[in-house]
């Protein structure tokens, strides 16, 4: 044990970081280092302007994979006929780094805890917020020390809810990612100028008896906007607002970007409105959450993870035309809080050959299908065939035989696909609710339906991509930066360090 210690005592910030995480604490004399490297990271930002606006871009679930996915579709399909890319619009910028995503807990962590590292610097469990491991001390996050030690105005934006674990990180501490109605009031208390996304979980509290956050809400000074038309309406003038998507979706977050209508509004759309409302004298502060990334990736569904991949690069976009009116003021970061599904890209059944513009054929998520089809074969017990009538029309899949099949041979169902595809509908048909899976059953379906989540998995494999998880990860994140101070996020480094630069950069305490 003494040895560990002087081990401990004598490694980086990186590699303490790391032993702490697998159940060792750092001592005083090791935590005396981390505070001399931000010392040391701050002094080396002093000769630096600090950024007047700051974004920064967390998408969910994203790492490596999910950005190069989306660019090698993009490309598959510029109709050259050749393999190409198609960048992000942040795979451009001039400055790229990595970072390591392990907490407390596990060298695969959770979003609540990832999310804390990067707003706040400080490790912790899985599930936690801005709590140290003792749940006897808070960490005061960068938005909320912009916001009482600068005055900027603070965003928060997310295509998932608002009191979800990684937007809850900017404002709130709890022991438990799951106090929803707790994590409401800390939105509240928080003060921040302009929240956007979907709607609050638990509004009423657990239990459905409590006072209405958006109640709350509104006698705290927030204008609280649940419909498209007041939202294009909201100006600065009009003070605090907590804007909520006028079409909700599963577990009323945002609809997926493959499932939104023409004129609905999406990502980039609640990014525009906040610089239009938070642009000021004094500065703002915007985070931006691609939350849905995350849970395209938990249910395995590779062509909304794709899509909404996309739809983030869009939201950056807004944020890269307001950096081209300041460039010398403004910062842009775009990152990952963790890694999930285990994206591949290549299958085994494809060898060396992907098949990406496939995945075109896929017109809706596997959310949206569940709710809108799959729950209309339970109660009227549709028959495989006429089932499987939907799948082609939604996802291009066909059995053999089908009048279409010379067209598309790459997505007609081999016999032992077909195989798959009939006991996972049958396992759907007789599911009761619960998801009480046997281990071999867990890792056909994770928690999802059967016979979506099999659909999914099928076309997928037959576009050259595979998933190894229904989890997170521990792959590390890309940082990507542009902008005042960027050249401070290059290397490699641990994901509280993304906050070590920022707090640098913006000279906070």
């Amino acid at each position: 044990m003494k040895n560990q210690v002087k081990k401990i005592a004598a490694c980086t910030v990186l590699a303490c970081m790391a032993v702490s995480a697998v159940g060792f604490a750092a001592p005083d004399d090791v935590q005396q280092n981390i505070k001399s490297v931000t010392m040391s990271q701050q002094a080396e930002a002093a000769n630096t302007k600090a950024p007047k606006y700051v974004f920064l871009f967390i998408g969910d679930g994203m790492s490596y994979p999910q950005i190069q996915s989306a660019s090698y579709y993009l490309g598959a399909n510029a109709g050259n006929g050749g393999v190409q890319t198609e960048e992000l619009s942040f795979m451009d910028f001039p400055v790229a780094g990595s970072a390591q995503t392990f907490d407390s807990t596990s060298f695969c962590p959770d979003s609540a805890s990832t999310a804390t590292s990067i707003a706040t610097g400080h490790k912790t469990y899985s599930g936690t917020i801005n709590m140290d491991t003792t749940f006897t001390k808070s960490f005061e996050t960068i938005a909320e020390k912009l916001k009482e030690q600068k005055d900027y105005k603070i965003g928060i934006v997310t295509s998932v809810n608002l009191n979800h674990a990684t937007p809850a990180a900017f404002y709130a501490h709890q022991k438990s990612r799951s106090s929803y109605y707790e994590i409401g009031q800390e939105l509240i208390a928080s003060n921040f100028d302009y929240f956007a996304g979907g709607a609050l979980l638990k509004p009423t509290g657990s239990n459905g008896d409590q006072e209405s956050l958006y109640s709350l809400a509104e006698k705290s000074g927030y204008q609280v906007i649940d419909n498209q038309k007041d939202a294009e309406a909201l100006k600065a003038a009009d003070g605090k607002a907590i804007v909520i998507a006028e079409t909700l979706a599963d577990s009323d977050s945002m609809s997926y970007a493959l499932d939104a209508e023409t004129k609905e509004w999406q990502l980039a759309d609640y990014v525009k409105k906040g610089i239009e409302v938070l642009d000021g004298n004094k500065g703002f502060f915007m985070m931006v959450e691609g939350g849905k990334i995350d849970w395209a990736c938990h249910a395995n569904d590779a062509g909304s993870t794709i899509s909404d991949t996309v739809a983030m690069s869009e939201a950056v976009d807004a944020a890269i035309e307001f950096y081209n009116q300041h460039p010398d003021e403004t910062l842009i970061i775009v990152t990952g809080d963790h890694e999930t599904g285990g994206l591949t890209i290549g299958y085994a059944g494809t060898d060396y050959d992907t098949y990406l513009t496939n995945l075109n054929n896929q017109k809706i998520s596997y959310a949206k299908y569940d709710e809108d089809y799959v729950a209309n074969y339970k109660a009227n017990k549709t028959s495989f065939e006429d089932a499987m009538k939907d799948v082609k029309k939604l996802f291009g899949l066909m059995l053999p035989g089908d009048a279409d099949a010379d067209k598309n041979p790459d997505l007609v169902l081999t016999d032992y696909e077909v195989d798959k595809l009939k006991t996972a509908y049958q396992k759907t048909l007789l599911d009761k609710g619960s998801k009480d899976y046997s281990q071999a059953e867990y890792v056909l379906y994770g928690t999802y339906e059967p016979f979506s989540v099999t659909v999914t998995h099928i076309l997928n494999n037959k576009s050259g991509i595979n998933f190894a998880s229904y989890a997170h990860t521990g792959l590390p994140v890309p940082v990507f930066a542009q902008g005042a101070g960027s050249s401070s996020f290059e290397g490699y480094y641990d994901n509280t360090d993304v906050y070590n630069k920022m707090a640098a950069l913006l000279q906070v305490k």
